[in-house]
């Protein structure tokens, strides 16, 4: 199948935008990306790149020639998909695009036990907190937080009901100003951070149909959700997080939820694909076992914070 194998390498090389690179991805040599690439040419008469020694560019032919061969790909690996499903085993490759903080600190462990139940899956995934766009990139499904903007994708649900919450360490809490309402949040360093330039750095926090508006300050911010994480587990101050995203640590009281009264509202998480057609028995079968995990993990938080918010009350009682 060399012929199938170059083409999965020009697809990727595409990608990356660069032989190196893509022979990183794909643990192969640059040579061997290069060949492949060289082989594709000579069969099909025309060339796919326009290369420099700073930078490699796809030729015109070469953009369409990506997306019918990427197309092309998808079809073939749907159709093996389909015979494996019938045979009663998963296989194929899974190229999933997802948040740094949730990609790290949960994503990860669930597709390390995916594989173990499924070891003929190849899964591929790409970390980021900017939106991958996925008719320019190979990515079959990618996980986003937050209501869909974009109705031309599929939006399967894996966690409807996550929420924001705010959050520090027990040794932040300690010596610092209790908090007791959202304004008190002033009084604190909050750990913000910027999505596509914009400082997110206005928490609204809701309690009982009531709704307040803070807008915080907190040193440093960072364009990475998960260094925001980070800097709470080292007792920098509060974050504004996704439930999912600090779950681990909840449980292990790392952090400790503050102000319980107060939450930032809903922040579902989706999967999303390109068409209803792409959604594979591979990627059902994902996207099943994802949703099972985050339901089984949000109860099981929900359950450490109501046992912590206990004791805390029962403390204040005896004092």
């Amino acid at each position: 199948m060399k012929a199938l194998n170059d083409l999965n390498i020009f697809v990727e090389t595409a990608r990356q935008g660069s032989f190196s690179k893509a022979a990183n991805s794909l643990d192969l040599t640059p040579a061997a990306v290069s060949a492949a690439i060289k082989r594709l040419e000579e069969q099909i008469h025309f060339p796919l790149f326009v290369r420099s020694t700073r930078s490699l560019r796809l030729t015109g032919d070469g953009t369409l020639f990506l997306q019918k061969t990427s197309a092309a790909l998808n079809l073939i690996e749907e159709g093996l998909n389909e015979i494996n499903c019938a045979r009663g085993e998963l296989a194929g490759q899974l190229y999933v695009s997802a948040p740094s903080d949730f990609g790290r600190n949960m994503l990860l462990e669930w597709i390390d036990e995916f594989i173990e139940l499924h070891p003929r899956v190849m899964v591929k995934l790409d970390l980021s907190d900017s939106l991958t766009d996925m008719y320019s990139q190979p990515v079959d499904v990618a996980i986003r937080y937050g209501e869909p903007a974009d109705s031309s994708l599929i939006a399967i649900p894996l966690c409807k009901s996550n929420e924001r919450i705010l959050c520090a360490s027990p040794e932040y809490v300690a010596p610092h100003a209790p908090l007791r309402e959202p304004s008190d949040l002033l009084q604190h360093n909050c750990l913000c951070y910027m999505l596509s330039g914009s400082l997110h750095n206005k928490w609204q926090l809701h309690r009982q149909g009531e709704t307040e508006s803070v807008l915080v300050s907190g040193n440093p911010t960072t364009n990475d959700g998960e260094v925001a994480h980070r800097q709470a587990l080292k007792g920098k101050g509060v974050a504004y997080k996704s439930l999912m995203d600090i779950s681990q640590d909840i449980l292990s009281g790392r952090l400790v939820r503050v102000l319980p009264e107060w939450d930032g509202g809903v922040v579902p998480i989706y999967m999303m694909c390109t068409d209803r057609r792409a959604i594979t028995p591979l990627i059902r079968t994902f996207q099943e076992f994802v949703q099972e995990k985050c339901c089984q993990q949000r109860q099981a938080v929900l359950a450490a914070i109501e046992q912590h918010c206990q004791l805390n009350h029962a403390e204040l009682s005896h004092e």
